[in-house]
């Protein structure tokens, strides 16, 4: 299954979200916020008791005025 994630850096830590389904996860670097994210989603897909409909996000960057 292939899933999309954003990622951006908190602080001294990179917070990774899976798009497709609410799931986060962080590491200290870009590599192990992925994947501790993937763990994380592969938690996530064991504990699902009905099958999940996935839709590709759009990613569309939005400007605003502050």
């Amino acid at each position: 299954m292939r899933l999309t994630a954003a990622v951006i850096k908190e602080g001294r830590f990179y917070v990774a979200r899976c798009l497709e389904v609410e799931v986060t996860s962080q590491g200290e670097n870009l590599e192990e916020a992925l994947a501790n994210l993937k763990e994380a989603l592969e938690l996530y897909f064991e504990d699902v008791t009905q099958p999940v409909t996935l839709e590709t996000p759009v990613i569309a960057p939005v400007e605003v005025n502050p």
